[in-house]
């Protein structure tokens, strides 16, 4: 089975946003943001990632990718 990701470094980069900067305006630790930012989580809220868009002015899909597993061949 694949996974989703977290494209979340490149779009606050894209963005010229800090992580600090961020996690003031979603409202969530810098801890919680580092987490989400370097793919350390297993879910996210939608109402994270809602708040996550709204700042970044982006859609879920410019945050989220799905990577497929690798099949030895």
């Amino acid at each position: 089975m694949g996974k989703i990701v977290l494209k979340l470094d490149v779009v606050m980069a894209d963005r010229q946003m800090s992580l600090g900067e961020l996690a003031e305006r979603v409202g969530i630790t810098n801890v919680n943001l580092s987490k989400l930012k370097n793919n350390k989580v297993n879910a996210i809220r939608f109402s994270t990632l809602s708040a996550i868009c709204e700042a970044l002015h982006c859609q879920p899909g410019d945050i989220l990718k799905y990577v497929p597993e690798e099949i030895d061949g």
